[in-house]
């Protein structure tokens, strides 16, 4: 256990921070009819770097290595917000397409497609009893996708390939140096993947006039939230074992059905149910045979 474990307060620092994540959904899902999911990217990209700025100018870590800038593997750093980039997209164009609760539920495979890419990217031996989970997840991903049901709809591969992608972010992660500060890794994700939101949006969708004050003031809100959100995570995860925060994120499935139901009047049980159940109990089983070899170990 580390010298600073503070579970408690990571907890709730971990959960405020699902309910931003949230936030920042149901605000990209308000403004996706009149705004490309490319614009709300570059939007939620740009507002979203004041938080990493302050996150990192927070760190003592990074204060005391003398303020460095540079990393030496900043090529990693910037391919990361490249993926990022990707996943931002794919997740938008879904909240925009789907149900809330729906296009939320299926990233949560991002555990799964974790578990599955840390073999060939991290070197990382995972058993039967992670395999089998990895099994159960997906399962649960094709009950509420629905491939070749009548309710089936290509725009269900979107929040999936963004789960993919942002599997991959979390992966990449642990293949920088122990002495780069995790803000710092932030912040070189978070720049790149403003620079290619707006690209992306100037070249493919072009970019609508802001129509309202109202609609900046959800834009700035949006971008706010995520990045906030972010900054949370990281304090959350300095202060205790990432293994203890995983299994309350999976409060996000019925926060993110209550949210689409107040919100938008969404009720997907027959979509969502029991797949989102064998997504979670597939994450859970993850995270407990992670944490019985951590403590083997």
């Amino acid at each position: 256990m580390r010298a600073t474990d503070r579970t408690g307060l990571a907890i709730i620092l971990s959960l405020v921070a699902l309910t931003l994540f949230d936030a920042m959904g149901l605000i990209i899902k308000h403004l996706s009819d009149s705004y490309s999911a490319a614009e709300l990217s570059a939007w939620r990209n740009l507002f979203g770097l004041i938080p990493s700025i302050i996150a990192l100018w927070s760190s003592k870590t990074w204060r005391d290595g003398g303020k460095r800038l540079k990393i030496r593997q900043w090529k990693l750093g910037l391919l990361r917000g490249a993926v990022v980039t990707f996943a931002q997209l794919c997740f938008y164009m879904s909240l925009g397409l789907m149900a809330f609760a729906t296009a939320s539920t299926i990233t949560y495979a991002s555990a799964l497609f974790t578990t599955a890419l840390a073999v060939p990217l991290l070197g990382e031996r995972v058993g039967w009893i992670r395999w089998c989970a990895v099994l159960i997840g997906f399962a649960g991903v094709i009950m509420v996708v629905q491939p070749g049901g009548d309710s089936f709809s290509i725009y269900a591969l979107l929040p999936l390939a963004a789960s993919a992608f942002y599997a991959l972010v979390s992966v990449t992660a642990r293949l920088f140096d122990d002495d780069v500060p995790s803000p710092l890794v932030n912040l070189y994700s978070s720049f790149t993947a403003a620079i290619g939101a707006f690209l992306i949006a100037y070249f493919w969708t072009g970019f609508t006039p802001i129509a309202s004050a109202s609609d900046l003031g959800w834009i700035i809100a949006m971008g706010g939230f995520g990045g906030t959100a972010v900054l949370f995570l990281i304090v959350s995860y300095r202060m205790t074992e990432q293994s203890n925060l995983a299994p309350f994120s999976y409060f996000g499935i019925p926060l993110a059905f209550v949210l689409g139901w107040l919100f938008f009047d969404e009720a997907p049980w027959s979509t969502l149910f029991p797949g989102a159940l064998l997504i979670a109990a597939g994450g859970l089983l993850i995270v407990w045979r992670e944490r019985t070899q951590s403590k083997q170990s």
